[in-house]
């Protein structure tokens, strides 16, 4: 059986004539054969990952920006496997480009125990490796200066991993929460790699039907600072794909100004697990200034999930509280009514939007009028 998926991957993932070479060079590498259960595991979850997870219309990263050297990554394989991460080291040779899409690449690798005892989705694999690739190098020496919050991307846009300890004197480094077990794996080219306790984010989730929801990542500012730590977002309402949402719906303007003002909302309310945003077509205050627009976009959001059935049972002109301290809007209207629902006397025209457990999203005729509003308590 092993060989049989030795040779499927050898004939799928290389040119041909280069999978004589790299079988030789396998087979005198002796230690690669000592762990059949881990070989046959690694074997099965990597040919799984490329012919499905590649393929999948989820699937819209770029293509490499430079080409990618077998020699390079049979390199780099054969150190993890020395290392221990086999299932990693499998991945990885049998599919670089899933890691080596920039000109400088830096892995995170996992341990095999965190991924076979994980029921994971061949495409939540393949997005959860890209999130513990970084487009950048570090060696741990560079990691080493990095400041404690300070935040890097990854080949998951727009998700970030933050430092959240660093101990120079230890040359220890954890990056979300997570510490870097095996440092300096690999250096070489533009290429390093470093072996890692667990994943970056939970593999606990049972809701693997959006990437969005399944990888919990840390909320990063425009100067690459931790501004809400992993930890903190695992029940948090996931503000970054809102925006998105938002903006692929029509709901730019208010996109934009909801994009402004989030790192004061996010301030403000480090624990808040559910929202309801009423949204318009236009907001015409996106360019007046930062405090106004802030009271402005709170106003169209409530802590609290409420679907439109919801509203619809609510007594007459009940007032609901928004993100604006002291400030609440008034939902009246009915179901049975032709004009139906309307929030502060705005008609809402297009009901869930969007929903998912944490969030929902009605549309609004227009933005709602604001009037002497209360600074906002920062």
């Amino acid at each position: 059986m092993i060989s049989q998926f030795a040779s499927l991957f050898l004939s799928h993932s290389f040119p041909q004539g280069t999978s004589l070479s790299l079988t030789s060079s396998m087979a005198s590498c002796s230690r690669w054969w000592r762990a059949p259960i881990y070989f046959t595991i690694s074997v099965v979850l990597a040919f799984i990952a490329i012919s499905t997870a590649l393929n999948s219309p989820s699937n819209n990263t770029t293509p490499p920006t430079r080409p990618i050297s077998h020699h390079l990554s049979l390199n780099a394989s054969i150190a993890l496997r020395r290392s221990g991460f086999n299932i990693m080291a499998t991945l990885l040779l049998i599919s670089p480009e899933i890691f080596l899409l920039s000109p400088n690449t830096t892995i995170f690798a996992i341990k095999d125990s965190a991924l076979t005892n994980a029921s994971l989705p061949p495409w939540f694999l393949k997005h959860l490796l890209q999130y513990h690739t970084s487009p950048l190098i570090f060696s741990l020496d560079d990691l080493l200066k990095k400041p404690q919050g300070s935040c890097f991307p990854t080949l998951l846009s727009p998700k970030n991993v933050a430092v959240t300890k660093v101990g120079a004197r230890e040359r220890l480094v954890e990056i979300n929460h997570v510490l870097v077990s095996h440092p300096d794996i690999f250096l070489e080219g533009n290429v390093a790699i470093h072996g890692v306790l667990g994943p970056f984010s939970s593999l606990s989730s049972q809701d693997f039907g959006r990437v969005w929801d399944s990888i919990q990542a840390p909320i990063c500012d425009a100067n690459s600072s931790l501004v809400l730590d992993v930890s903190e977002t695992k029940n948090l309402v996931e503000w970054t794909r809102i925006v998105h949402l938002l903006s692929s719906n029509g709901f730019v303007s208010f996109a934009i100004g909801l994009n402004s003002v989030l790192d004061g909302i996010l301030e403000d309310y480090r624990v808040l697990n559910a929202v309801t945003i009423f949204a318009p077509p236009e907001l015409a205050c996106v360019a007046s200034p930062s405090p106004m627009l802030d009271k402005i976009v709170r106003l169209h959001i409530l802590p609290q999930r409420i679907t439109y059935s919801q509203l619809a049972f609510l007594p007459d002109k009940t007032m609901l509280r928004t993100l604006l301290p002291n400030q609440e809007v008034e939902i009246t209207g009915d179901l049975n009514v032709t004009k139906g629902l309307a929030v502060n006397g705005v008609e809402i025209v297009a009901p869930e939007i969007f929903s998912s457990k944490e969030v929902i999203v009605h549309g609004i005729s227009q933005a709602l009028e604001v009037a002497e509003l209360p600074t906002t308590s920062r």
